[in-house]
């Protein structure tokens, strides 16, 4: 007997055909992500910090730290220079403020708040403040891609802000494989990636700044305890023209130069 095939089964071999087809062609678009490769560190120069310094936001241009400390009361955007940690200019916020994360912007200084809601827009040479703008979340972190301003809140996510009007253009979730990662805190961008502290962990995330997997991550066990410290890590600054890497900490009494060590080739 010859078998025939009916309209709705050929209909439905076709469906069958087309999604086995999609779903191909999604698994080829969107790779499993592969594993992150794994960084420890190697202490490089050890410079004085200040110990009272709640250190929130870091950066380094025109051959200064630049940092923002928290703490109501205690908020201040500082120019500090490296060798010797000496706080060359500084204002303080007003006591209702906990100052954040900081980030250069062509002629001026960002600096977030904690709760409150509230940015600082400073002028970059003098402090002066020039206006402020709001936010829905929390601030934490903040960075400058030469595009936008990248702010963490302590989740997952990460926001990319217009860097003229403040308002929130995009956001991207932080995955490590399929594991989201939140606590995002002080955040550096550096040659494409955004680096991040993890809160109250010796550790540091490197983020595809498009897609936010992490490819990388810096352990920095044992950096505090060897030298003397016991606040949190937080404060990441990167010096473009030396290729030079910072690190610090909520209260700690020295800043670090590292250099970044595979970890495999520090096991061997």
């Amino acid at each position: 007997m010859t078998k025939t095939i009916t309209g709705a089964a050929l209909l439905a071999a076709i469906i069958l055909l087309l999604s086995v087809s999609i779903i191909v062609s999604l698994n080829m678009e969107n790779p499993e992500p592969s594993a992150a490769r794994q960084y420890t560190y190697e202490v490089v120069n050890t410079f004085p910090h200040d110990q009272h310094a709640f250190t929130e936001g870091l950066f380094y241009a025109d051959g200064f730290l630049y940092e923002g400390t928290g703490l109501n009361g205690a908020s201040t955007l500082r120019r500090v220079d490296l060798a010797s940690g000496e706080v060359l200019q500084e204002v303080s916020l007003s006591y209702q403020y906990f100052g954040e994360g900081i980030a250069l912007v062509n002629g001026t200084i960002i600096q977030l708040t904690y709760q409150t809601h509230i940015g600082f827009i400073y002028d970059r040479n003098s402090f002066a403040l020039q206006g402020n703008f709001s936010y829905p979340t929390q601030g934490w972190g903040l960075t400058f891609d030469g595009e936008h301003l990248i702010m963490s809140d302590g989740t997952d996510n990460l926001y990319f802000l217009d860097p003229e009007t403040h308002q929130k253009t995009s956001q991207i979730q932080v995955q490590d494989g399929n594991t989201s990662v939140s606590k995002l805190n002080e955040l550096e961008y550096v040659n494409g990636d955004i680096f991040a502290n993890i809160f109250e962990e010796p550790k540091i995330a490197v983020i595809n700044v498009q897609t936010g997997q992490i490819k990388s991550w810096i352990d920095l066990t044992g950096l505090q305890e060897a030298h003397g410290s016991t606040g949190t890590l937080n404060g990441i600054a990167y010096d473009p023209d030396s290729n030079r890497f910072f690190v610090t900490g909520k209260n700690w009494p020295q800043l670090f130069e590292i250099k970044l060590v595979p970890q495999s080739m520090q096991e061997t």
